[in-house]
């Protein structure tokens, strides 16, 4: 019987970490969603606002006997720039922010381990500012941007973003996907 752990993570648009996550092997399911702000069930439009408090997060249920906790973090920090502040590129604004939202004590420990290591070996010219809380809520986002680049590849943003990065990352982590 499968062992399920949850992560919880924003890497900027959860749209190119969610269609990476549900591409690896351990991987039961990503779920495009809000995480980390104060209002109640946020629409897209109000995170977007930048004033609801919450990040584009991805919930991402593994199977732990499949696919560790750590290794879930190493492909977390390779979607995407942990060192840059409330913004992914063109994407600016605190929803875009580098979050990981612990569930437990181990994942925090984890978290703040990965992040020492890769400032130590100056994997970044500069620091990484991944804010690293204890999940205090998730909402799943509206049923269009679940599975969003897989059900729009043509759209301009998965085309020019989304797509190369998922090209970069296939390569990278062949070895883990499905």
């Amino acid at each position: 019987m499968a062992s399920i752990e949850t992560a919880t993570l924003g890497g900027g648009c959860f749209w190119c970490i969610e269609s990476a996550f549900n591409s690896v092997d351990g991987v039961e399911s990503a779920i495009s969603g809000y995480a980390g702000g104060h209002v109640e069930n946020p629409s897209y439009e109000a995170v977007c606002k930048k004033d609801t408090g919450h990040a584009e997060v991805v919930r991402v249920e593994f199977d732990k006997d499949k696919i560790s906790y750590r290794e879930i973090l190493e492909i977390f920090f390779a979607l995407h720039n942990p060192t840059q502040v409330d913004r992914q590129g063109n994407d600016v604004g605190p929803q875009y922010r580098s979050a990981i939202f612990f569930h437990s004590e181990a994942q925090k420990l984890e978290a703040l381990k990965i992040i020492a290591e890769i400032n130590e070996e100056q994997i970044w010219p500069d620091p990484v500012v991944t804010e690293v809380t204890e999940i205090n809520n998730y909402y799943p986002a509206e049923d269009y941007h679940q599975n969003y680049f897989k059900n729009n590849p043509q759209n301009q943003y998965c085309a020019m973003v989304v797509a190369p990065k998922l090209a970069k990352f296939k390569k990278t982590f062949a070895e883990r996907l499905r």
